[in-house]
């Protein structure tokens, strides 16, 4: 069971009304790469967020306070404000 750090980049699209829809998450190697995509990303979605979690990827258990790197748009819960 090694937990490890992971990268994520999770994007939304308008879906139904005023819905979101959250299009497929992209894992990345670090930080930094994660806050380039998210950022090349932020003007082309309804919205953007790049987090980092501690999981065990293993087992699929992932932590439940994410660190926002960086958000931008309109945001489901638990990212929005």
């Amino acid at each position: 069971m090694a937990k490890e750090t992971v990268y994520i980049v999770q994007s939304y699209v308008a879906g139904r009304g005023k819905g979101l829809k959250a299009e497929q998450q992209v894992g990345c190697k670090s930080a930094a790469e994660a806050l380039r995509k998210a950022e090349r990303l932020g003007p082309l979605r309804e919205g953007v967020v790049a987090f980092s979690a501690t999981a065990d990827t293993e087992l699929g258990d992932y932590d439940e306070n994410p660190v926002i790197l960086f958000k931008a748009g309109r945001l489901p819960f638990p990212f929005a404000d």
